[in-house]
């Protein structure tokens, strides 16, 4: 499998994980009053927007890392699908946690368990960064070793702050939300780099079709 095709097999997990959020909006079943039975949904809306911020925020940082990895092999094709294994989870501990606050009952662990697989996810993430910075053969010729260990560094910010805000969920579970939000919303926005505003879809260096380097082989990475 080249890139271009395990890129396109991603995004297609993506749209379909993103897309689902939508059904932990149940619509209400009561005589009364509509408004107030729409407006009492209020936290499987904060849920909604939460998981959709968080699979867009990840979904555009895969985007980022697939500019700098020019080519894979089976490791990389492994960890990008425990990836996607997290993402087409997600919708799960969403509803889980909407339910939650909807009834007042065990939010804690409910945020707890939400985060516990934001955590898992982002380390996924930050564990094949790592992979592929330690097999510069898999690298864009053009990135530099500086930018190399900035992303190190980057990429271990999301599994910290998410496991850290699964702890504080325990406790105060409307502050671990306001946690994911916020991260994932900064996580979201173009960075200033030396090379300037980063870009979403910025060139990038294709290795030749008839490169073998661009196709994993089964015995590759093991």
């Amino acid at each position: 499998m080249n890139r271009d095709r395990l890129e396109a097999f991603s995004d297609g997990v993506f749209a379909i994980a993103i897309t689902l959020l939508v059904l932990a909006i149940r619509v209400p079943e009561t005589d009364a009053d509509l408004g107030h039975a729409l407006l009492s949904l209020w936290p499987s809306y904060v849920a909604y927007v939460m998981s959709f911020i968080v699979i867009g925020a990840i979904w555009i940082n895969h985007h980022s890392m697939f500019t700098h990895i020019a080519r894979v092999d089976a490791w990389v094709m492994i960890l990008n699908l425990l990836q996607l294994l997290f993402i087409a989870f997600l919708p799960f501990p969403t509803e889980v946690l909407a339910r939650a606050f909807l009834s007042g009952v065990d939010a804690s662990i409910a945020t707890a368990f939400y985060g516990g697989t934001l955590s898992l996810l982002g380390a996924v993430v930050t564990l094949t960064w790592h992979y592929a910075a330690a097999n510069p053969r898999l690298l864009d010729d053009r990135i530099t070793p500086e930018k190399v260990r900035l992303l190190r560094r980057r990429y271990l910010v999301g599994p910290v702050l998410y496991a850290a805000a699964s702890v504080i969920g325990l406790v105060a579970p409307i502050v671990a939300v306001a946690i994911f939000i916020g991260a994932n919303v900064y996580f979201l926005l173009p960075r200033r780099s030396s090379e300037g505003l980063f870009i979403i879809g910025a060139p990038r260096a294709r290795p030749p079709a008839d490169d073998p380097a661009s196709q994993a082989r089964p015995d590759e990475g093991r």
